[in-house]
């Protein structure tokens, strides 16, 4: 009986932790597609000041960044790659950490500014770890 609950509980965990991933990648895509329509919108949301000088090349470059990696991330859930969404997700914890770094670097940021970023990093790391701590389950026949 210990057995089936335990199994219960590993499925419910990787289930919340592919529906998680799969909002992440989505949040993502609608980050990135952000910077190509509202570029002023995202860059402020991002931490930065906004470049009014008609350069938009740093919201083109972080927009596609952002849907790139929504976009892989939403395929490996779709494709229920779970030791590949896991790797992607501890992997891409480098993104939010050196988003959070350069929004921290500027004299006019505070802790509020980078805490999506921390939210990011952290979502990254727990879920990674669980999606990779966790065995495949074999289906009765």
């Amino acid at each position: 009986m210990s057995s089936l609950k335990n199994l219960k509980k590993i499925i419910m965990t990787t289930k919340i932790s592919y529906a998680i991933a799969l909002l992440v990648g989505l949040g993502m895509i609608f980050l990135g597609t952000r910077f190509f329509f509202a570029p002023e919108v995202a860059t402020t949301g991002f931490g930065i000041r906004f470049n009014s000088n008609g350069d938009y090349s740093f919201d083109y470059i972080k927009g596609i960044r952002d849907i790139f990696s929504g976009v892989v991330l939403c395929s490996l859930v779709l494709l229920n790659e779970r030791r590949a969404l896991g790797v992607a997700l501890l992997a891409g914890t480098m993104i939010p950490i050196v988003d959070m770094t350069i929004v921290l670097s500027k004299s006019y940021n505070s802790v509020l500014q980078a805490l999506p970023h921390i939210i990011a990093i952290i979502l990254c790391c727990v879920f990674g770890v669980i999606l990779l701590a966790t065995k495949p389950q074999k289906k009765a026949l």
